[in-house]
């Protein structure tokens, strides 16, 4: 293998696994990562949880230590775009002009922000990059100050509570009647609106943004669609990401809501995989495409690509999983859900103390799990949805039986 070139496009985790995995399997060629930020690999669930709030610092973002690429002899390449790939002639150009050869590839370029129109303006922030991280950081951090967040996703509900802790006041302003309701639907929505009121956010819902407006190239705040001045210091959007599919649209690879690949992460051509946010990926379990946008999926892919790569067979199918941290309440999801494809939603534990764990069920089957303040069980909530089971609703919601009973062999003869 020493012959070969195995090149990574994105410095992200993904990225960043996936050369750690090729060294752990014995891979002896080259390695080459390529990312557009000048930053080593990194991970970006603290850029709006524990970085942003203060309770963690800027080297603990990392994913591995400075010096760890040259002992692997993996190259880095940062602060540099890739903008074509040539998937015939096996070349990756560089914005620059260069040139880079291949003889296998993984796209894991990630996605970015959403932008709305004319947001080009002092005071107002887009959460991505930890670069975006470190000045949202520093604006949030004196406290006092008015903040309003456009957008009730985990982006927004996770940096309303941030600005919220640091001392800030803060409005939230999102066309949805509850937030977080593509996730997790209008009745656990209205749970996290709650806990958010509860440390006095004010939710502006069923209200979208129809300007921002400004002084001297400076948000001042932002006009509702219904005609509503809210004034602000900062100003955080946080409206979704899309899948950075350039290079894949170059290389006339297979799209439809990112870079389609099947279950080993390979993309329409042989010697280019995807992993990340951009993988539309076949999942076996689900029996469809789905593309996740979390974090559990960077880490897990990136191994998986790395060992398809190598010529490994793969089937990769990990149960979706996310989670977040807002004040006092953490939560872990596993499972997926579209809008309308489950039929009942139960509950285990106190609800009312925020300390339980909802399950999604479609025809007896649980088809995704929340534990809210509930830990150390969500190996057996991924069991429970793996195994396919149906399950007694009765047994389900009871806190004294151990949800492992309920898919084990056992189970089944009850």
């Amino acid at each position: 293998m020493a012959q070969h070139t195995f090149l990574i496009v994105g410095g992200g985790l993904a990225g960043a696994k996936a050369a750690q995995t090729l060294r752990e399997e014995g891979f002896t060629g080259r390695i080459k990562i390529v990312g557009a930020e000048l930053e080593r690999p990194y991970e970006r669930p603290p850029l709006s949880k524990g970085y942003l709030t203060g309770t963690a610092e800027r080297d603990t973002i990392y994913v591995h230590e400075p010096g760890w690429y040259d002992e692997h002899e993996v190259e880095l390449r940062l602060g540099i775009r890739a903008v074509d790939l040539d998937a015939a002639g096996h070349q990756l150009t560089l914005e620059d002009g260069e040139h880079l050869g291949y003889s296998k590839l993984l796209l894991a370029t990630g996605s970015s922000s959403r932008r709305l129109p004319a947001t080009d303006l002092q005071g107002l922030y887009y959460l991505r990059d930890v670069g975006e991280a470190d000045k949202l950081r520093a604006a949030l951090a004196t406290g006092g100050r008015g903040v309003v967040v456009v957008g009730a996703g985990w982006i927004g509900m996770e940096t309303a509570a941030a600005a919220c802790v640091n001392g800030n006041v803060v409005t939230v302003v999102d066309p949805q009647p509850t937030p977080l309701r593509a996730a997790l639907g209008d009745e656990l929505g209205e749970m996290f609106a709650e806990l958010h009121r509860e440390h006095g956010v004010d939710l502006r819902l069923l209200s979208g943004v129809r300007e921002f407006t400004s002084s001297a190239g400076h948000v001042t705040g932002l006009i509702t669609q219904g005609g509503e001045t809210l004034s602000a210091d900062v100003v955080v959007v946080g409206v979704g990401a899309q899948p950075n599919v350039q290079l894949g649209e170059s290389a006339r690879l297979t799209i439809d809501n990112g870079i389609v690949v099947d279950q080993a992460l390979r993309t329409s051509d042989p010697d280019i995989y995807a992993a990340g946010d951009i993988a539309n990926t076949y999942h076996p379990m689900l029996g469809r495409h789905v593309r996740v946008e979390h974090w559990a999926n960077a880490l897990h892919g990136g191994p998986a690509a790395a060992r398809s790569m190598l010529g490994q067979h793969v089937v990769y199918d990990p149960v979706p999983y996310f989670y977040t941290d807002q004040y006092d309440l953490g939560m872990e999801y596993s499972g997926y859900v579209e809008p309308g494809g489950y039929d009942q939603l139960v509950y285990r534990g106190d609800r009312r103390g925020r300390q339980f764990i909802a399950f999604w069920l479609k025809a007896g089957q649980v088809v995704a799990g929340m534990n809210v303040n509930v830990w150390d069980v969500t190996p057996a909530v991924q069991g429970l949805i793996r195994s396919g089971r149906h399950v007694d609703v009765e047994q389900l919601t009871d806190p004294d039986i151990p949800l492992e009973a309920l898919f084990s062999p056992a189970a089944a003869t009850r």
